[in-house]
């Protein structure tokens, strides 16, 4: 590149021909002194050599000669400045190439070298060559390295050493050598030839900036060396790193031609450094809406805390995604639980904060809270130290006024709870190989429509996706594949959770989960739970069997449909309800079970695989559909599908409505439930009172609340064999149990009778 041809900027100096009066004896600015007319200086017309030429006496310790015009100097263009000199007579000096750097305000540019290397003339009438390249960067070759504030120059020599020589000059030559700099030919331009110096710790931010600003279609070379960057830059061309960068968390680089985590890989040198540098360039602009990471496996040595990645962000939601690669955690203490003790008040007008908390300061946001009286998955949201006051994930269900309550703060691979919002962030396509080391993903406080999909966990040392806030609404997890760290224990030992839901309208679809204590923890209603497997079994016979997924929220208003249940079962609480005894609210219910396969092996026979467990008394089911379902128990039968667990309450069977079992398949189960259920009775002997028995097959050891048919299915009659044409009445909720049905008779009466009863009231 030749800028003198390309672009038309005049670099050549006037021939001395031309006048004395452009040449000055100082340093070539305005109103210095000139040759024109000075009394060492002559111009000679026919020199041997030269031909015209410049000769003067030299009476100074440093005689200069500047050239007045101002040579341009651009970012990436370098200029060499050549003189053939003589000495005639006197004494024989030392020459060398000399500047004066200018900036855009006509002012010097300080701190820079404006001398070449010198040359001592040693021989009369020889000549010699002198010469120095001038550029903005430091470079190989280059003499004068100016940077980027210099725009142009005053460009000539000096004549150091004894005085009294005469010297003659030949005019003064200067040509743009840039392309000995720049790789012209390859389409790479050198930020070194924009002012980057890759020290460490010059500022190169305004050198990359030029240098992109002047690439024009051409790669950027960022050559071996540290290059600091001071502010964010963004660079719109193509970089090649050789050397790395160093700068601020909070000073952002942006590289949007090649905006994947290999580039970012090549600027830092580090994974874990260039992963948390690009995931910060993709919440901050809106080129791209994803970061590749190419395949590439990150070896991970502590938890990445996302928000401080981002440092300039507690917020974000704009969709971006996060695609195509592995974390791989190493051993290290940093993955270390920290886990603290504390006394603290609860009360229940305020049913999402403790209060008077001791020992407060050690105590993290994000830590799972266990305790008397504490349901499952609850987590702190916020710490306030001064007030001795932390908020809750969920209320506590029958937590003293005053206790003690322990502390633990996992630690996960991505750790998004520095986030106060983010909302429409998708993780797809990535491996999180936890080693039993660590857990996978913490979401941030608040935020919605987080999406997981086709992803792995493998073996999460406690907990696969938490939330500990709100950052759950309408979460969605998608293809993914769960490994549990505690596949060879038995299963009530298991302490790891996959995942858990605090807010609503969740959307679990064609996962797979492996053996974890449980699968999901579920608050909030609007669910949709879709072609799942999960299962949680155990090499050991007769061994009891975990809760799968777990509902915390009486009415879920939620649909489990087409999903493959295995050795595990379905729990409805109220756990996360500070005042759990039934009042003025919805019940258990609004939940869908349809189309599954649920099936169990070498598992107690007490085992069932829908369980309701309330948590205080008065409660009841209201709406709940049991449908098209397969129910197999292998290597042994269970007693029932379906139960109350009484641990803490029953149900109140005398306000059960709109419950249907019905269209299951049931194998190697003792008792098999309907409802409505249809039972034929025989009467062998007259009576006026006939009991019937429905109760093993009604749900939930529910009354007999409902008959909705009485049909005879052969003619009735009396004790000497004659026709009854009389109607009998019927008695709901019959006996000490409430679960049989009477029919009385106007006489005694024997037959048979088909009758439909019902646990329930159906509206």
């Amino acid at each position: 590149m030749n800028k003198a041809i390309t672009e038309g900027l005049v670099l050549m100096p006037s021939a001395f021909t031309s006048g004395l009066d452009v040449w000055s004896s100082e340093d070539g600015t305005p109103g210095s002194a000139t040759y024109d007319g000075a009394s060492n200086a002559a111009f000679v017309a026919a020199d041997a050599d030269f031909g015209g030429a410049l000769e003067i006496v030299k009476q100074d310790t440093t005689t200069q000669l500047r050239y007045m015009g101002e040579t341009p100097l651009q970012p990436g263009m370098y200029l060499q400045i050549t003189a053939r000199v003589k000495c005639v007579s006197g004494n024989l000096p030392t020459v060398r190439i000399a500047g004066w750097a200018g900036d855009a305000s006509l002012d010097h540019v300080t701190g820079v070298t404006e001398t070449g290397p010198e040359v001592t003339l040693t021989t009369y009438g020889e000549v010699v060559e002198v010469s120095a390249i001038v550029g903005a960067g430091v470079r190989g070759g280059v003499d004068m390295a100016w940077g980027l504030d210099a725009v142009y120059g005053h460009f000539g020599i000096d004549l150091t050493g004894s005085n009294g020589g005469s010297i003659r000059i030949d005019d003064i030559q200067i040509d743009d050598v840039s392309s000995y700099f720049l790789a012209d030919s390859i389409g790479i331009i050198d930020v070194r030839d924009y002012g980057a110096i890759g020290d460490g710790v010059t500022d190169c931010s305004d050198a990359f900036e030029a240098a992109d600003a002047a690439a024009n279609g051409r790669k950027i070379l960022v050559p071996e060396g540290t290059y600091l960057l001071e502010n964010t830059v963004t660079l719109v061309h193509e970089a090649i790193f050789q050397g790395t960068m160093t700068m601020d968390d909070d000073v952002r680089l942006a590289l949007r031609r090649e905006f994947h985590l290999n580039s970012y890989i090549d600027a830092f040198g580090d994974e874990v450094l260039a992963f948390k540098k690009a995931f910060q360039a993709l919440l901050n602009f809106s080129d791209h809406d994803s970061l590749d990471l190419c395949g590439r496996r990150i070896e991970i040595y502590g938890p990445i805390d996302m928000q401080a990645a981002v440092d300039n962000k507690t917020t974000s939601e704009v969709r971006r995604v996060i695609r195509n690669g592995q974390f791989n955690c190493q051993e290290s203490t940093d993955w270390n639980l920290d886990v603290s003790t504390s006394s603290a008040s609860y009360s229940t007008s305020n049913k999402r904060q403790l209060t008077n908390v001791s020992n407060i300061a050690n105590i993290q946001p994000g830590s799972h809270v266990t305790g008397n009286g504490v349901g499952r998955e609850v987590y702190v949201t916020s710490v306030n130290v001064g007030a001795q006051t932390l908020e809750l994930s969920q209320a506590l269900y029958g937590a003293s006024a005053n206790q003690t309550y322990t502390f633990t703060r996992y630690k996960y691979i991505f750790d998004f709870s520095g986030f106060s919002k983010l909302s429409q962030l998708v993780i797809d396509d990535v491996e999180f190989l936890c080693n039993g080391r660590a857990s996978g993903v913490l979401l941030g406080l608040s935020g919605s429509v987080f999406q997981m999909r086709d992803c792995h966990f493998k073996s999460p040392l406690n907990r696969g996706i938490t939330s500990s806030g709100a950052g759950c609404q309408d979460l969605i997890i998608d293809r993914c594949f769960f490994v549990s760290n505690e596949q060879s224990i038995r299963a009530e030992t298991r302490q790891s959770i996959a995942f858990n839901v605090n807010a609503n309208d969740s959307k679990v679809r064609e996962n797979r989960f492996q053996r974890f204590g449980h699968t999901g923890i579920v608050f909030g209603n609007g669910h949709l739970f879709t072609g799942n497997h999960w299962f949680q079994g155990d090499t050991d016979t007769d061994s009891p069997r975990m809760a799968g997924l777990v509902f915390t929220y009486p009415n879920v208003k939620s649909v489990v449909t087409g999903n493959y249940i295995d050795n595990s079962f379905i729990e409805m609480t109220n756990e996360h309800d500070a005042e759990p005894d039934f009042s003025s609210e919805y019940s258990f219910g609004g939940l869908t079970i349809t189309g599954n396969i649920f099936t169990v092996n070498d598992s107690a026979d007490w085992f069932s695989w829908i369980v309701v467990k309330p948590y205080g008394s008065g409660h009841f089911i209201q709406g709940l559909s049991v449908q098209g379902n397969t129910f197999k128990s292998l290597n042994g039968n269970i007693d029932r599908v379906e139960k109350v667990d009484t641990t803490f309450a029953t149900l109140d069977n005398s306000r059960m409505r709109n419950i249907v079992f019905a269209g299951n398949s049931y194998n190697a189960v003792t008792e098999p439930c309907f409802n409505p259920v249809t039972l034929e009775f025989t009467q062998s002997s007259t009576a006026n009172n006939w009991t019937l028995d429905p109760s093993a097959y009604l749900p939930f050891d529910g009354w007999a609340r409902t008959v909705e048919s009485v049909v005879f299915t052969e003619q009735l009659t009396d004790s000497s064999g004659n026709n009854v044409s009389t109607m009998p009445y019927v008695t709901n909720n019959y006996g000490t149990d409430s679960n049989q049905v009477r029919l009385s008779f106007p006489e005694a009466t024997e037959g048979s009778v088909q009758i439909s009863v019902r646990m329930d009231k159906p509206i």
